[in-house]
């Protein structure tokens, strides 16, 4: 999952994005605006958690605008304010959840990772192919009753194809899936390697990564 956050608050962007990244999610962060839009303008999101005051204007006319390009990434808003009128003014102008400051991190992630749920129309929070088992919000990835011994990149691709699972992802979604701006060092032959040892950790669980020459990847349960 790539998830971009619009966030000035230095300290709470820091907090977030190190609590994210942790969890395989691969965050970009934009502290105004005028970045966000930049950001937007490169790079697809499957999350955007967007702040609402920010020093260049308010992250509601940012959530407009993309409402009225046609966007449906899911934005989660985030407001210093209890107000009543402010949440349901983010509401109506398109935003799919919001929480209030201070909050707990889990929470953040808990409501990110549902919101990906809804929009991809995974509404369970284990999804089964073959004798895998995978759960995003626990960390888990089980064949059988044994978990799989996971590093948090192919943690993120595993997410990233079970998710995807019987259709081709490309190369390109993948790498933009697990790696964000700041892994400016980062090729695509990265993505090869995290490919490779994850199919060495799938051996024996009746769930194999397929290649499509000139595409990308499936994953599949063994016939």
């Amino acid at each position: 999952m790539r998830l971009l956050l619009v966030e000035d608050t230095f300290d709470m962007a820091e907090a977030i994005m190190i609590r994210l990244e942790r969890s395989g999610i691969a965050c970009d962060l934009a502290k105004t605006l005028e970045q966000a839009r930049a950001s937007l303008a490169v790079q697809g999101y499957d999350v955007i958690v967007l702040d609402i005051n920010l020093p260049d204007g308010l992250g509601t006319d940012l959530l407009k605008e993309l409402r009225v390009a046609g966007s449906r990434t899911p934005v989660l808003m985030l407001t210093a304010e209890f107000s009543v009128d402010d949440r349901v003014s983010s509401l109506n102008s398109g935003a799919d959840d919001y929480l209030v400051k201070p909050f707990d991190h889990r929470e953040l992630e808990a409501r990110i990772r549902a919101l990906l749920r809804r929009e991809q129309g995974d509404k369970a929070e284990e999804l089964t192919l073959g004798r895998l088992t995978f759960n995003a919000s626990a960390r888990v990835a089980r064949v059988d009753d044994s978990p799989l011994n996971l590093t948090r990149r192919e943690f993120s691709l595993l997410e990233l194809l079970i998710r995807n699972r019987g259709r081709t992802v490309s190369k390109e979604r993948l790498f933009e899936g697990m790696f964000s701006f700041q892994d400016t060092d980062v090729s695509m032959n990265a993505l090869e390697l995290y490919v490779a040892r994850l199919r060495k950790k799938l051996v024996g669980s009746s769930v194999h990564i397929d290649t499509q020459r000139g595409l990308g990847y499936k994953l599949e349960a063994d016939a």
